[in-house]
């Protein structure tokens, strides 16, 4: 079994690698922000409502504010 790569195999390996690694980093990235407007709300929901008046939105407004983000 021959276990040595050629330059273009290389090339072609280094390539592919990259191009799963930018596909899975963009993945991660729409997670992310998946998670965070996901959060945003169950964040503001967790505030007092004199909290919320003191950033100036009503508690019937936060699935709005969280979905305009």
């Amino acid at each position: 079994m021959n276990t040595a790569y050629g330059r273009a195999e290389l090339e072609q390996t280094t390539a592919s690698t990259r191009r799963f690694s930018n596909f899975f980093r963009s993945c991660w990235g729409a997670f992310q922000e998946w998670h965070e407007r996901k959060r945003l709300p169950a964040d503001l929901c967790g505030l007092s409502d004199s909290e919320l008046m003191d950033m100036g939105i009503t508690r019937g407004e936060i699935d709005y504010i969280a979905s305009k983000r």
